[in-house]
């Protein structure tokens, strides 16, 4: 348990019954699934780390459920579906022998792709309370994926990363509420992530600063990042990384005795070629020769 969330893999000593199929051990990340064959029960599962998403797939039941203070009921059976939020506690109550199938959505996926369809660092994911829903995108999302726990198939984890990340999309289009941070006037970075960037990009001009691992910094989209980006500083992050690199150089060129080798590799440029080239672009010089008109 963590922070008061239990994993799904401690959810049977809440909710005993019979493991039918388990993607234990085989390497999928932020995604989980576990199917169960259950007999009647009465039960409270504590808040759960991740989303749950549950989908019958054999025998008919009765089910109550009681989700922040609001109990509901339905029968349930194969072709339905349950949706549960994470960090929420809820009851359970059901008469007859069920097959269910569980996959579980980590809470970093989900606001991952929540963060990608708005393009912005989304705050926080809530799902419905959904008892019973009809709904052949997720059932067959969930077969989907129990098919790939089955068979361990060539690729088997981008496959279920791939299914799980449409899932997500439809769940935030149907069955989900997103809060989203304050926008900013006028739509740049704040003087704080201003700072944080060009302390990030200086420290790391050595090595490959795409535009995700720079947006990282930052937890915000690459296409919100380089948006914002380009309002505070007046150009995109790679024509803005580029400049830092070539006055680095120039800097370490004038000052230092330093090979050209080893500044090019210092200041991030592929080689010594690489540098030569850039450089001459942007100052008219080879590196050798605006080093000796420096001196």
């Amino acid at each position: 348990m963590t922070d008061g969330l239990i994993a799904f893999e401690e959810l049977p000593s809440w909710v005993p019954g019979n493991v039918i199929l388990a993607s234990d051990g085989q390497n999928w990340k932020d995604v989980a699934l576990r199917s169960y064959h259950y007999c009647g029960q009465d039960v409270i599962v504590p808040p759960m780390r991740d989303f749950l998403l549950v989908s019958y797939s054999a025998g008919s039941t009765p089910m109550q459920r009681r989700f922040d203070g609001r109990w509901k009921r339905e029968t349930l059976g194969p072709g339905a579906a349950s949706l549960l939020t994470r960090a929420q506690k809820a009851y359970w109550n059901w008469e007859d022998p069920i097959d269910v199938t569980h996959v579980y959505l980590s809470g970093r996926l989900v606001a991952d792709v929540a963060s990608e369809v708005m393009d912005c660092s989304v705050s926080e994911v809530m799902l419905d309370d959904v008892l019973r829903t009809d709904d052949p995108v997720m059932t067959a999302a969930a077969n989907a994926i129990a098919c790939e726990a089955r068979n361990r198939l060539l690729g088997g984890a981008l496959y279920v990363d791939t299914v799980a990340r449409g899932l997500v999309v439809h769940l935030l289009r149907r069955h989900a509420s997103v809060r989203l941070p304050q926008r900013r006037c006028n739509g740049g970075l704040s003087p704080q992530q201003e700072r944080r960037i060009l302390e990030f990009i200086d420290a790391e001009l050595a090595s490959t600063l795409d535009l995700k691992l720079m947006a990282s910094a930052l937890d915000m989209t690459p296409c919100a990042f380089a948006r914002q980006f380009c309002q505070s500083f007046g150009c995109p992050p790679y024509a803005f990384v580029k400049a830092r690199r070539l006055e680095k150089a120039r800097r370490l060129l004038a000052t230092t005795d330093l090979p050209i080798k080893a500044i090019a590799v210092d200041c991030g440029f592929c080689d010594q070629a690489h540098l030569t080239r850039m450089f001459s672009a942007e100052f008219g010089k080879t590196p050798a020769v605006f080093r000796r008109s420096a001196r």
